[in-house]
């Protein structure tokens, strides 16, 4: 990685929260944006001096670091086994494939075995991280329903358990960035109601929860929901459940695995149309297996096959997350989907980094924020990554 914090970008497409500058030109100073807009806006004192040693763009777009909340692993590691080089390994190679930050996300499991992650976690956090910063970790169970269970393990599913929470927020305050459950169980929405009263996300996740009940969760505080339309009561015309919730409720964020497996492209058209104030963001939910061949890996304690790139469980053939990572998502859903690279960027970038209360610092190209930055080429292959200002050139 590149030690030079202060550089400039010129010859760029570069696409803020406003509009896509043609011609547009960045400078970084000690890794935050000092400047971004077009040459005839340039300081005339500074003009010069920035212009030396600038980068040419070569008419690539300049967009912003993505953000990925929902993540399990990469290049054959998983954050359940999380220690230093675990999580150099995870965060380096989604680094490499444009994300500049994200969440640790962790599967149904031990109370024991999920402390342990968030203490690693923690200790990672208090140090200079190297490649895409961990904003902290998604629990994801194992306050689910075994109904749904998808990919986690039946063995560890039980109730929410208030004071496991409370414990865990005392013992690593700020790490817990999001919880997902299943907000039909018991105790749940006590759970939710506590959770957001100390800042921390709530989705509905591995859930058999009716319409109803994600209603009243909603009102309790739940906010989010995870990899949409996977594991959870479909949506009906007569009987709208769960999906139909988080499409219909504004005060859901819906996550979607933007893979075409998970999800048809013509279902994902669907809920961009339906999720359009800023409550959709685009995820990978990928598991270690992310980076590399076809094979045998392991989620959660269970065997996974991975075949043509869509992992599946060994006993079951369900879906065990994915191989998916963020640079693809981002052009799946401009090429399979048709939106615009503009409405791309707040799916993958803004929308993460609002929902993560992250977006006064990072999350769209503006003046004073870190300079977590990408460089495409008009054909949107990933040429250089920068966070905080650091390239992995």
């Amino acid at each position: 990685m590149s030690d030079s914090q202060t550089f400039c970008i010129y010859n760029a497409k570069v696409v803020t929260p406003e509009t896509t500058l043609e011609n547009g030109y960045v400078r970084v100073e000690n890794g935050k944006i000092a400047f971004a807009g077009l040459p005839s806006e340039l300081p005339p004192e500074k003009r010069n001096e920035w212009d030396a040693g600038a980068i040419d763009a070569k008419g690539g777009w300049v967009i912003p670091g993505f953000i990925d909340v929902h993540v399990h692993g990469g290049y054959g590691a998983d954050f359940m086994y999380s220690n230093k080089e675990v999580l150099d390994t995870i965060t380096k190679f989604h680094r490499d494939n444009g994300t500049t930050a994200m969440v640790a996300t962790t599967m149904t499991a031990s109370r024991e075995a999920l402390d342990r992650v968030l203490g690693e976690v923690q200790r990672y956090m208090s140090e200079p991280m190297p490649y895409a910063q961990l904003e902290g970790v998604h629990l994801e169970g194992p306050f689910i329903n075994v109904k749904y269970k998808g990919a986690q393990n039946p063995a560890y599913m039980i109730d929410p358990q208030l004071d496991w929470l409370q414990d865990w927020v005392a013992k690593y305050p700020g790490v817990i960035k999001q919880v997902s459950l299943a907000p039909e169980r018991s105790g749940a929405l006590e759970a939710i109601e506590w959770l957001r009263g100390q800042g921390i996300n709530v989705a509905a996740a591995h859930t058999d929860a009716s319409y109803e009940q994600i209603e009243e969760a909603v009102k309790a505080g739940l906010n989010q929901a995870v990899h949409t339309f996977n594991a959870m009561t479909p949506i009906h015309h007569r009987n709208p459940g769960t999906a139909g919730a988080v499409l219909s409720l504004d005060g859901i964020v819906a996550e979607l695995i933007a893979d075409c497996i998970h999800v048809h492209p013509a279902v994902m058209k669907i809920v961009a149309k339906a999720k359009t104030d800023n409550n959709l963001v685009l995820i990978t939910d990928a598991m270690s297996a992310a980076g590399l061949g076809d094979g045998d890996y392991e989620l959660g304690g269970l065997d996974v096959v991975v075949k043509d790139g869509q992992a599946r469980l060994k006993e079951g053939d369900s879906l065990a997350g994915s191989t998916l990572t963020m640079i693809n998502a981002f052009r799946n859903f401009i090429r399979h989907v048709g939106v615009t690279l503009q409405e791309a960027v707040l799916l993958t970038s803004y929308n993460a980094a609002k929902a993560l209360g992250i977006d006064d610092r990072t999350g769209s190209i503006a003046v004073g924020k870190q300079a977590d930055l990408l460089l495409l080429d008009e054909d949107l292959n990933l040429l250089t990554v920068w966070v905080k200002g650091q390239s992995n050139r």
